[in-house]
């Protein structure tokens, strides 16, 4: 049952109490590049979950055997190693959404999310719980990602779901949702400058939140009084 308890927990830090990009603001310098779209946020998303889910595993199953002195560069081989398939991977079956990512896809390998999670989590604990924590910082982040990229895709070109087919094929090229005309679109949303300002609104409305649960009276019971005079 502690177990059952703990993987819950894992699952509410990564996706809210201490998610990645919104609470502990790491991997700033791709959530900030990428998310300029709802595909590229979705892609890179799902490309630093897998990492995250290979590299907490192999950590994990290895750590009884990890000699302290070498920890931190082997953590860096792992993770570049994972990267580096994923990378071919997408090269080979997914070309347009290979060039789309570029650089941002092999520095996944410098991301302190993924080197952190595995110091600070994985090699503490078994893989059972390593894959759930990989499974809850990794989608804490791509659910950043893709809210950051569709935020600033509607606002910047009237869209949602543009290029889809670079990463379900082409199936998905009309999935493109046209809210209004692009030469309506605010052009400053999609620059750099829209990317720090939908990130500071998206942290806005998370700590607003939690500002007003911590308001939320814990209990609305009123202290029960009586009248009733003692017996003489």
């Amino acid at each position: 049952m502690s177990k059952e308890l703990s993987t819950l927990q894992l699952a509410k830090d990564g996706l809210w109490t201490e998610n990645p990009g919104l609470v502990k603001l790491l991997g700033l310098c791709p959530l900030l590049a990428i998310s300029n779209t709802a595909i590229n946020g979705l892609s890179l998303g799902i490309a630093t979950l897998m990492t995250l889910v290979v590299s907490n595993t192999l950590v994990s199953a290895c750590r009884s055997g990890i000699p302290k002195p070498i920890r931190i560069p082997l953590y860096v081989l792992i993770i570049a190693s994972t990267v580096t398939v994923i990378e071919l991977l997408m090269q080979a079956w997914l070309p347009q959404l290979f060039l789309t990512l570029g650089i941002f896809l092999p520095l996944i390998v410098t991301n302190c999310l993924i080197l952190g999670r595995a110091e600070a989590f994985a090699v503490r604990h078994t893989i059972k719980m390593a894959i759930a924590d990989a499974l809850a910082m990794g989608m804490g982040f791509l659910v950043v990602l893709v809210l950051l990229g569709a935020l600033r895709e509607l606002i910047g070109q009237g869209t949602v779901l543009a290029d889809a087919h670079f990463l379900f094929g082409e199936a998905a090229r009309h999935w493109t949702l046209q809210v209004f005309s692009q030469q309506h679109g605010l052009l400053l949303a999609l620059l750099p400058p829209g990317a720090f300002i939908g990130l500071g609104l998206l942290l806005a409305f998370k700590n607003n939140i939690d500002r007003l649960q911590q308001q939320e009276p814990k209990s609305n019971t009123a202290p029960i009084t009586t009248n009733a005079q003692p017996d003489r």
